[in-house]
């Protein structure tokens, strides 16, 4: 697998020497959210609010009220939990060009409840103006500035640090409200977003191998989402569908799913994984996956339940799974 190494830094990097009126905001967390580059070759446009979140979204929305676009950078739980109040009526309520990043989202931290971000889509989707995207590898980091700046008003972005993986060409970027088709199946379909969708490339690979039809559609942008542009390959499902999400499955991708079968029509069995109305614990991400069912086995034994059979694939056998770039098979006269 394709492994690489701050994307976002470099991306931020470059991005800031096209478009002068960026600024970046941080609350004390520089290096953990990947500024450092941005900030030793733009002094003049890196402001360090210190740890005062509700300030630092104060002083975002006055700055995009200046023609400004304003990159905030601070750890997710920071941003919708503790200046909800700002964000909702210095930003959302005058439809700002505020471009939120947060970071740590759901299990990607051993820090525990005080550092997950296991309902920030459930907060900020409800906020009317609001856009939620959702990275999932480093072809959607280095195109996400591009589209969250496209976007008119405010943009909350679920984003990855440190070494993330490629799972789709460089020459495919995220684009909005646009899922990417990884593949079609007429058993089952799985759903996923963030690191999810890594997960469950190795469990649809096994799946295949043991002659299920297994479709699998990788969700990047939470609001909007426009269920009807995937209606058919969900609807091709006979024995379900199955989100994961790293993320509570209260108000986050599995809810979004299901809100919309409803709208239009589609009577599938809908599987949730993800946490179950639970804050989780300080561990590992791997072994946080495991707790709380949001791997590749954990997608395994729902496909297994929803087909009522057992096809005997292993953690051993998962883990030798090689991913290589997926391409969607969207097209982009479509979006």
């Amino acid at each position: 697998m394709d492994i690489h190494s701050q994307a976002h830094a470099r991306n931020l990097k470059k991005f800031g020497a096209e478009h002068p009126e960026v600024l970046v905001l941080t609350a004390d967390l520089s290096e953990s959210c990947e500024t450092g580059y941005f900030r030793d070759t733009f002094r003049d446009r890196f402001i360090t609010c210190g740890v005062s979140e509700q300030n630092m979204m104060s002083i975002a929305g006055g700055l995009a009220r200046e023609g400004f676009i304003p990159f905030v950078h601070t750890f997710g739980v920071f941003i919708y939990r503790r200046a909800l109040d700002q964000i909702a009526m210095s930003i959302a309520y005058p439809n700002l060009p505020v471009k939120m990043f947060a970071f740590l989202p759901g299990i990607m931290t051993p820090g525990g409840a005080t550092h997950q971000a296991i309902d920030d889509v459930a907060v900020m989707r409800a906020l009317p103006n609001m856009t939620v995207l959702d990275v999932g590898d480093v072809t959607e980091i280095e195109s996400v500035l591009d589209l969250a700046c496209a976007i008119d008003g405010p943009v909350y972005i679920r984003m990855l640090r440190g070494e993330v993986p490629r799972l789709f060409p460089a020459d495919e970027p995220m684009r909005l409200d646009t899922p990417r088709v990884l593949s079609a199946g007429t058993d089952v379909v799985v759903v996923t977003s963030s690191i999810c969708t890594e997960e469950a490339l190795r469990a649809t690979a096994a799946l295949r191998a043991k002659g299920v039809s297994v479709g699998h559609v990788h969700v990047s942008t939470l609001k909007p989402f426009t269920l009807s542009k995937i209606a058919d390959v969900l609807g091709a499902a006979k024995h379900g569908i199955v989100t994961m999400e790293n993320h509570t499955v209260v108000g986050g991708l599995g809810a979004i799913v299901g809100e919309q079968m409803t709208d239009v029509g589609l009577r599938r069995r809908l599987v949730k994984l993800g946490l179950q109305d639970t804050f989780a614990h300080g561990a590992s991400r791997r072994y946080l996956a495991r707790e709380y069912r949001i791997d590749a086995i954990a997608l395994v034994e729902e496909v297994e339940g929803l087909m009522g059979t057992r096809f005997g694939i292993t953690e051993g056998d998962l883990a030798k799974v090689r991913i290589e770039a997926i391409h969607s098979s969207s097209k982009a006269e479509a979006l």
